[in-house]
């Protein structure tokens, strides 16, 4: 059988550069080959996982099936890829620490010395090696930027890994920066010569370089940067700036890297066929139309905070060969400015999850007005149980509705904290984490949208509907069209006497990719073109 081949990712120079992206492309390529591929993300912050941390910090939290809160790059892989990620999938110097300490606490290292080589190198090297299964390349991508202190823990091990696993098994790949000076009127290659540098000292010879460009790197340029970082020519790749995401795969392979990368690792595969990316890449160059949806949310200032959900309503975008033009509103400014003034020009709102009562009452407000003005209307875990608030108060007179999440005071909590979350203190890894299936009622717009009467969807919260009100929510016509098996959980809402208006209490968004859009953003799309075409009518 032949050996798994390991993928090694680095970024220089700065971050945000890109190295995600680049190495789901890489995997996307591959796959393209007919290879089986998995991509593996190591992150260097002591958080265990990221699931505390603010998103305006770090981006979102993607979970996976397994119930893993995970950095936001393994989107990027779920939606470029057909890996089936999960906990092992993603780590973090936390983990690794956490891990090697309670052994020791154990007894497991007795009479040595604990170190960072080899304990904790050594630990990184195993969950590293434990994801190869039967996958014929696994990409690992080493977050941070090289020099930075604390990723060189993880540069250590894969730099071993390489004498363990032989040159012929193992590849580094750096992502690196070449900025084009306008007052020079020329690209400059020193940064990325200095940041192969710093790879040198630790022992990596990168041998794949990815130049993240606004412009083409002329021929002349990459042989220098060949020559200074000990490289061959080709193997100095143009990363330049795309509109879309959805390029990069196919620009990557006009560079031959996908060739380069199977002749460095002496592999042989079919023909590769990008066919798919290529109508992805058109459909989103090339739309029918525009529709506007609002996203009003509480993090807006990081468009990373929604990086999924923005990538899924360009999939329902795509799906209806429409091009989606995301409003990022406020909801702390619906507060202070009205919520007219900021969503009159709107097709379709969208109000996503978040945490902590700051701009809860903008959301209420956003959620009024697109059931009021029959503007289509998506909630997504908070958006849902904001929607279950505002009817309650609106529709069945329960004006002192509220989600008990923002106080323990509250007097009619139609959101409540689900029963088995009572008592738990700890704040990390203990919501209602990963993949729960769903049973939808028929003749409803999820029914419609799915196609099928049970689902599974990927959930992250503490708080639900609360049962003592679920009767007076439905004689008022509030419809529970999707619940848990045992019935006990509410899944999602809507309303019939309206064009379009869902709320699901799980994240649709975690399982939307361009090949296949999730059928919920689908619909949701659909419905705002057709609210945008009776304006006009």
């Amino acid at each position: 059988m032949e050996k798994t081949k390991f993928i090694f990712v680095t970024g220089g120079v700065m971050s945000s550069l890109g190295k995600g992206l680049a190495a789901a492309s890489i995997g996307a390529l591959l796959e393209s080959r007919g290879l089986k591929v998995t991509l593996q993300k190591l992150d260097p912050y002591i958080n265990v996982d990221p699931g505390t941390m603010n998103p305006l910090q770090h981006g979102e939290v993607y979970v996976t099936d397994d119930g893993a809160e995970t950095d936001l790059d393994l989107g990027h892989y779920q939606r470029f890829t057909h890996s089936n990620l999960s906990q092992k999938n993603n780590f973090t110097s936390g983990r690794i620490y956490n891990s090697v300490i309670s052994k020791e606490r154990e007894g497991k290292y007795l009479g040595k010395t604990v170190q960072v080589i080899p304990h904790i190198t050594d630990e990184i090297k195993e969950r590293v090696l434990a994801v190869a299964n039967d996958n014929d390349v696994v990409i690992v991508e080493i977050g941070g930027t090289v020099g930075d202190i604390e990723s060189l823990p993880f540069l250590e091990a894969v730099r071993q890994l390489r004498t363990d696993l032989g040159r012929e098994n193992t590849l580094f790949i750096h992502l690196t920066f070449v900025p084009y000076l306008a007052a020079a009127g020329e690209l400059k290659s020193k940064p990325t010569q200095h940041s192969v540098k710093e790879l040198l000292q630790i022992g990596i010879q990168p041998d794949i370089l990815l130049c993240r460009t606004e412009r083409h790197l002329p021929q002349e340029l990459k042989e220098k940067i060949a020559l200074f970082c000990n490289v061959k020519n080709e193997a100095v790749i143009t990363a330049i700036d795309v509109a879309s995401i959805y390029e990069v795969p196919i620009f990557l392979h006009h560079e031959k890297l996908d060739q380069i990368i199977i002749d460095y690792l002496k592999m042989w595969t079919k023909k590769p066929d990008i066919s798919n990316w290529v109508e992805i890449a058109d459909k989103f160059k090339n739309p029918k139309s525009e529709v506007t949806i609002g996203v009003v949310g509480k993090y807006i200032s990081l468009k990373d905070s929604y990086k999924s959900l923005h990538e899924a309503l360009d999939h329902g975008g795509m799906a209806n060969e429409f091009r989606v033009k995301i409003k990022y509103v406020d909801s702390e400014d619906i507060e202070s400015q009205g919520v007219e003034s900021l969503l009159n020009d709107v097709h379709g709102i969208l109000v996503p999850g978040g945490f902590g009562k700051r701009g809860f009452e903008g959301k209420i407000e956003a959620i009024r007005f697109a059931r009021e003005q029959n503007i289509p209307f998506f909630g997504i875990c908070l958006g849902m149980q904001m929607a279950v608030v505002e009817f309650a108060r609106t529709i069945c007179g329960i004006k002192e509705a509220h989600s008990r999440e923002f106080s323990e005071d509250v007097v009619s909590p139609v959101i409540d904290l689900m029963e088995h979350q009572r008592g738990i203190n700890d704040m990390g890894g203990t919501m209602r984490l990963g993949a729960y299936p769903c049973i939808l009622g028929s003749g409803t717009f999820a029914q419609a949208a799915y196609g099928k009467n049970e689902i599974s969807e990927r959930h992250r919260h503490r708080y639900e509907v609360n049962n003592s009100y679920r009767q007076t929510l439905s004689n008022n016509g509030l419809i529970f069209s999707g619940l848990s098996p045992d019935e006990e959980l509410v899944e999602m809402i809507e309303l019939d006497n309206h064009p379009w208006f869902v709320g699901c209490q799980f994240h649709p968004e975690f399982k939307s990719t361009p090949l296949e859009p999730h059928p919920l953003f689908r619909d949701f799309v659909k419905a705002a073109i057709k609210y945008k075409s009776s304006l006009s009518a």
